[in-house]
């Protein structure tokens, strides 16, 4: 059984968790989970990536909502190819 380096909450969803504690390496070869119909779905980390923060699924363009569980988590401010890392750099939320 591989290891599963993410999660995706939701089949809608455009970023995944990493979920290893020492966090993914730039060109490593990835399986994420996808909760929603028990899936595995496969990416290459473009990127060094740290446990618990996102990796996006596809390519996101500055303005693209991000969706996460199925909910939508913000917006993109900066654009990200898949495989990348996205947090606070990228990522802002729409309250502020």
């Amino acid at each position: 059984m591989p290891v599963t380096h993410f999660i995706v909450h939701d089949k809608q969803d455009t970023v995944g968790v990493i979920v290893v504690e020492d966090g993914v390496k730039k060109g490593q070869a990835l399986t994420g989970w996808v909760m929603e119909g028990d899936g595995t779905v496969g990416i290459k980390a473009a990127a060094d990536i740290p446990l618990g923060h996102k990796i996006a699924l596809g390519n996101l363009k500055k303005g693209d909502t991000v969706l996460k569980y199925g909910h939508d988590i913000g917006r993109m401010v900066a654009p990200a190819k898949a495989g990348e890392h996205v947090h606070v750099h990228n990522l802002k939320t729409k309250r502020w």
